[in-house]
């Protein structure tokens, strides 16, 4: 089975054989593991023809790498390039790999958490404008239908999509505003992606539990980041969504970036045991990416813990084994008691 494979097979809500699949949305210490710069849309500017042709193979080449060394099911790090030069990547990947990997793009539309220097505005639109804004909603689904189809045609097979809904505490929309300003668009452009032939997979940090059950039901297939620095329990996630929607992340980023090796394997194993390393639809990887700072030596353990328990049967053991305690991992406690439940 390829790594491939293995990720539709739990994009799909299975278990695949053998090790759990792995990604990262994003990874951003090339430099440091091997020593070159991963190409962004400004590397590329004013660059033409058979030179520019030349950096797309390279970056191409990096990311096989990346996923060959890390043992990737999804090849990210190609969405930091302009949408036709992503097109032309996934030609240059398959050149390399085949259908090795699973390719990805990212596309969302939706609103997301405004910056600083816009939210009060945003906020009086909301009271204000509310027609406006339910437009501006509307424009912006379909420019990214738009600009996905033809990343879908050549190649993309996984859509992330990436609008930042949640605060630590909570969304920034009400969850009567969420059904109003954000659902009805969201799950426009998830079927727009899912119709297209691709995967859908909604991206957010923070405390989701209070839209939880509108992010599903707009159809997505897979549902990332579960952020356990906000309180989100994939214990309880996985209890509310049921057995098949796909789970992607909730090994704590924070610990991955400064934490102790104990809290990493803890946090590794709460995600493993509670997202699906058994029973299926579960995609190992961060709370959030593996980015700048993130020492390679911690992301290596968080790996090698794969290699050692990401097998079906393999986690209660490992547990037990180590001497795991997972009694903290899930973020449930804190979160709970930050939103006033206990």
């Amino acid at each position: 089975m390829t790594p491939r494979e293995a990720a539709i097979i739990a994009l799909r809500g299975g278990r695949p054989e053998g090790l759990v699949p792995h990604m990262e949305l994003e990874f951003q210490l090339t430099e440091e593991y091997l020593g070159l710069t991963a190409l962004r849309r400004e590397h590329l500017e004013g660059v033409r023809g058979v030179q520019r042709q030349d950096r797309l193979k390279r970056n191409a080449e990096l990311w096989v790498e990346v996923a060959r060394r890390l043992k990737w099911n999804i090849i990210t790090g190609l969405h930091w390039l302009a949408p036709e030069d992503q097109c032309e990547s996934f030609g240059y990947v398959h050149e390399l790999a085949g259908d090795t990997y699973m390719l990805s793009t990212f596309a969302d539309g939706t609103f997301a958490i405004p910056s600083g220097a816009n939210m009060v505005e945003f906020a009086m639109r909301i009271a204000d404008d509310p027609g406006g804004l339910l437009e501006e909603a509307q424009r912006n689904a379909d420019g990214a239908i738009a600009t996905v189809r033809p990343l879908i045609e050549a190649g993309a097979e996984v859509v992330f999509m990436c609008a930042d809904y949640c605060f630590n505490d909570g969304p920034f929309f009400s969850p009567a505003l969420f059904a109003k300003f954000v659902t009805p668009f969201l799950r426009q452009v998830v079927g727009a992606i899912k119709n297209a032939g691709a995967f859908a997979v909604k991206h957010t940090d923070g405390d989701i539990m209070p839209i939880l059950e509108q992010l599903v039901s707009t159809g997505i297939d897979g549902l990332h980041s579960l952020d356990p620095m906000a309180g989100v329990d994939i214990a309880a996630v996985r209890r509310i969504v049921g057995p098949k929607l796909c789970l992607l992340g909730n090994v704590n980023c924070a610990y991955v970036q400064a934490g102790a090796f104990d809290q990493i394997r803890d946090g590794a194993f709460y995600a493993l045991l509670h997202g699906g390393v058994d029973s299926g639809a579960y995609v190992y990887c961060t709370s959030n990416c593996i980015f700048r700072g993130v020492p390679l030596a911690n992301y290596r353990y968080m790996l090698d813990l794969r290699e050692r328990y990401g097998y079906p049967g393999t986690v209660e053991a490992g547990i037990v084994e180590t001497g795991a305690d997972l009694s903290g991992a899930g973020g449930a406690v804190e979160g709970q008691a930050r939103r006033g439940l206990w």
